[in-house]
C-alpha cells in the first residue's frame, strides 16, 4: 500500500512538471511575441533570480540593454518605461525555468533517498533531468544569438528551443503512462502501431516548421488565405533561390507550414479510419478521436491566426493547442506499444 501512494506521489510530481512545463512554453511565446526576448543581455543563474529593485539598479540594466543592436537598431528612443514592459516577460520566462528546476530536483532527491525510484525509473528521471539543463542552456544559447549585429534569434535555435520542451513533456508522459498502465500480453496490431509513429513524425515536422515561422516573423508576411495574396506560391521566388536557403525564407517556411497543417489533418484522419477496422480499448479510442479533434481546432486556429497577422492571444494558444496535439499523439503511441488491446475485428 505505502509504494503504491508513493507511485501515485511521484506522477502527480510528474505531471506538475509537465503543466509548468506547458506554463513555460505559454511565457516564452509571449516573451517572443511582444519582443521581449533579447531584454536580459546577461544570463547569471544565481544572481539573476532577483529583478532590479531600485531606480539605480533598473538604470544600470537599461544601460546595458543599451549596449546591444536590438537597441541601437529596433528600439532606440525606448524609454526606461518602455524597457521595463520587456524585461518582465524575459524575466518571469527565466525565474519559471528556475523554479521548475527545483521542482524537479528536490522531489527527485526526496523519493531517491527513500529508496522510491528502481532501476528503470531512476535512468529515466535522470534523462528528464538531463533534457532540463540542456534546455536551460539551450535558451540561454538562442537569446545569445540575437546579441550580435543582427538582433534577432536564430529560428534553428529556437525550434531546438521548442522541441526540447516537447521532449521534456513527451518523456515525463511516457513515463506516467509507464507507471500508469498495466501491460497487457495481447500484442497490439503492427501496421497500427507504425502509422501512430508516423502521426507523431508529421507532427513534429510541422512543429518544426511553425518554430521557422515563428523565428523568421513569417506569420506576418502574408495574411491571407488559401492563396498567398492572389497566388499559390508567390511567383516572384520562383528560380531564385538557391536549395541552401529555402529554410532561411521566411515565405518558403510559411508555404510549407501552411500546407504541412492540412497534411497533417488528413494523415489523423486516414489514421482514425484506419483504426475503425480494430477492437480497441476505450481508451486508445479516445486519444484517437481526441487527435482528429485537436487537429480540426489546431488547423481553424492556425488559418485565424494568420488571417489576423498573429495577435499574441491567437499566437500563444496555437502554440499551445501544438503542444497538446504532440502529447496526445506520445500517449497513443505509447498505449499502442505497450499491446493495449487494438486487434482486426
Amino acid at each position: 500500500m505505502q509504494q503504491v501512494t508513493y507511485n501515485r506521489a511521484i506522477v502527480y510530481w510528474l505531471l506538475s512538471g509537465a503543466v509548468l512545463i506547458l506554463a513555460m512554453v505559454v511565457v516564452g511565446g509571449i516573451t517572443r511575441l511582444t519582443g521581449s526576448g533579447l531584454s536580459m543581455v546577461e544570463w547569471n543563474v544565481i544572481s539573476g533570480t532577483l529583478p532590479p529593485l531600485n531606480e539605480a539598479a533598473w538604470v544600470t540594466m537599461f544601460e546595458k540593454y543599451k549596449q546591444f543592436p536590438e537597441y541601437q537598431k529596433l528600439n532606440v528612443g525606448m524609454t526606461l518605461d518602455g524597457f521595463k514592459q520587456i524585461f518582465w516577460w524575459e524575466y518571469l520566462h527565466r525565474l519559471l525555468g528556475r523554479f521548475i528546476g527545483l521542482v524537479f530536483i528536490v522531489p527527485f532527491i526526496y523519493f531517491l533517498v527513500k529508496r522510491q525510484l528502481n532501476g528503470w525509473l531512476f535512468e529515466r528521471l535522470l534523462v528528464i533531468l538531463l533534457l532540463g539543463v540542456v534546455q536551460g542552456f539551450m535558451g540561454w544559447i538562442m537569446v545569445k544569438s540575437g546579441l550580435v549585429d543582427n538582433p534577432h534569434v536564430s529560428h534553428y535555435r529556437l525550434a531546438a528551443h521548442f522541441l526540447l520542451a516537447l521532449a521534456l513533456i513527451g518523456v515525463i508522459l511516457w513515463t506516467v503512462a509507464d507507471l500508469t498502465t498495466r501491460r497487457q500480453e495481447r500484442v497490439t496490431s503492427k501496421p497500427l502501431l507504425k502509422l501512430s509513429k508516423v502521426v507523431l513524425a508529421a507532427i513534429l515536422v510541422q512543429i518544426i516548421f511553425g518554430a521557422f515561422v515563428a523565428g523568421l516573423k513569417a506569420g506576418f508576411y502574408y495574411n491571407t488565405f488559401p492563396l498567398m495574396n492572389g497566388e499559390f506560391f508567390p511567383s516572384h521566388l520562383k528560380g531564385f533561390l538557391p536549395w541552401s536557403e529555402l529554410l532561411n525564407s521566411g515565405t518558403v517556411v510559411q508555404f510549407v507550414h501552411r500546407w504541412a497543417g492540412v497534411l497533417v489533418l488528413l494523415v489523423i484522419l486516414f489514421f482514425w479510419y484506419s483504426s475503425r477496422r480494430y477492437t480497441m480499448s476505450s481508451g486508445v479510442q479516445l486519444l484517437i478521436v481526441l487527435l482528429v479533434l485537436i487537429a480540426f481546432v489546431q488547423l481553424g486556429l492556425g488559418i485565424v491566426t494568420l488571417l489576423l497577422a498573429v495577435p499574441v492571444s491567437l499566437g500563444v494558444l496555437h502554440q499551445v493547442v501544438a503542444v497538446l496535439l504532440f502529447s496526445v499523439s506520445v500517449l497513443a503511441v505509447h498505449q499502442l506499444s505497450v499491446g493495449c488491446r487494438a486487434v482486426k475485428a
